[in-house]
Order: structure tokens, then sequence, then C-alpha cells
């Protein structure tokens, strides 16, 4: 959506079609016809667009004869999302957007007015190269529901939060520096084991992941949890999910994976 602001910032009427209400299928049409590589990208959208169409005449989501037992027999299921930016998108996916903007910056004067951002000296080609990371990416593999069991351990999500500050991570030699308070090495109760292992499952939920993004952390916040009671210093954190913010508090024993004495 952002590139595509960018490609439409005062683009000349002429260029962006009269008639058609989809500018940014205009823009690449036109560049198309004398940029082999955006002519590409016309032809792979003007097939996706076909076949998202065969798709909705289909009853019941069902594919077309002539498809079935083909190599390529599955129509892309495409969000209304993605068919929005379909061109944007396709040129990133086929990995030559940067070259398509580089050469709409290159041959600016037939596109756009003398303001306009891709006409800019330093703007247009700085989006340019912008894109060449981007472009860089393989967009093979969407996200599932499995893909929870791949994320990062817990000792290397707390690293990353520099929850330990210049601490290594846990599975680390001994020669680590000190983390203040003594880890005890489990002798053989069951108990214990399954605690610490829970205790790493939910540290690792207070992290950022598909789920929850953490907006702020903070180390060392004292919590006070009885009137009798020392406060304890713990690691206070706000999460934002699809519905709802969350505040959470972990002392710093339970995400340094130390039992201590303390109940």
């Amino acid at each position: 959506g952002v590139v595509e602001a960018c490609l439409l910032h005062m683009l000349k009427r002429r260029a962006a079609g009269f008639l058609r209400t989809d500018k940014v299928a205009a823009l690449f049409t036109k560049v198309g016809k004398t940029c082999a590589i955006a002519g590409d990208v016309c032809k792979k959208v003007q097939e996706l667009q076909q076949q998202v169409e065969s798709r909705k005449n289909q009853p019941n989501g069902q594919e077309p004869l002539k498809r079935q037992g083909s190599t390529t027999s599955k129509t892309p299921v495409l969000t209304p999302q993605a068919i929005k930016h379909i061109w944007v998108r396709t040129a990133l996916i086929e990995k030559v957007l940067d070259k398509i903007v580089q050469y709409i910056v290159d041959n600016c004067s037939k596109y756009y007015e003398k303001e306009a951002l891709l006409a800019d000296p330093v703007c247009g080609p700085i989006l340019a190269s912008l894109l060449v990371g981007p472009c860089a990416l393989e967009y093979t593999k969407l996200k599932t529901a499995d893909h929870y069991w791949t994320d990062p351990s817990a000792d290397e999500l707390v690293q990353r939060h520099r929850i330990h500050g210049a601490h290594g991570r846990q599975d680390s030699p001994s020669k680590r520096p000190a983390l203040g308070i003594r880890k005890r090495h489990s002798s053989g109760s069951m108990s214990e084991d399954r605690f610490a292992a829970s205790a790493r499952e939910y540290v690792e939920s207070l992290h950022q992941n598909s789920r929850t993004h953490l907006l702020y952390g903070k180390n060392n916040v004292l919590v006070q949890p009885k009137d009798d009671l020392e406060a304890i210093p713990g690691y206070l954190s706000l999460h934002q999910s699809a519905d709802s913010l969350t505040l959470k508090w972990t002392p710093n024993q339970l995400m340094n994976g130390t039992l201590g004495d303390s109940e």
C-alpha cells in the first residue's frame, strides 16, 4: 500500500488513464509496453485475475476439469487485501519491483509531474534502492498454526530483549558471568523439572510472536506482593493482541529460570 501511494503521487492523467479506476494497473500496463520486465508482470497479473474469476464462477469452489491433474491445478487463494494490491504484490513476489520502480524513475518525465515523488532526483532513486531488500526475500511460505513450535527458545528470546543484560544463554558454558541468583540444578526431582519446564514456556509466552506484539518492556520493576514482604524485582511488559492489551509482570527469578528458595 505504501509503494502504491508513492507510485500514484502526482501521476500524469494520461499515464493513469482517463477512464480507468485502477490507476496502478494503468501505470503498469503503460510501462509494460516499453519495459519487458513490467510486461511479464502484466501477463502474470492477468493470469492470476483470470484464475480468481474462474474460482468465483465454480460452484462450491470446485476446480475446472481441464485443470485437474495438472501441476498447477490449485488456483491461488488470494485475500481481498492481496487482490487490492495485486500489481505491486506480484512484482514483489517475482523479485522485480525494484527494477520496475527504477525504470519508472529513469523515465519519470513520461509518467509524472515535475513535483512528483518519483520525479525527485533524490527521493525517486532512494525508493528504488529501498525496494532491493524486500525483492531479495522469498515469499513462498505462509505462517500456519504449526509455526509456533519453531519459534526461538525462551533463552534466545530473553537474550534478544536484553533482560539479562550482558548475561549469556542459560545453556551456555558455566564460565558465563554470574546471574546474581545461584541456579540450582535438579537433583532428580521430577516436580522441579516440570516446574522449570513450565516456567520456560511461560517466559516464551511473554514475548513477541505472531499472536501478540510486545509494545513495551522494562526490567527490574519492583512489585510488593504483600505488606510484610520485600519488593521483588521483575520484568514488566505490555502486549497487544487482536482484541486486547495485556500487562504482565514476571519475577526475575522466573525469567532467569532459577527456582531459588522462594515460594
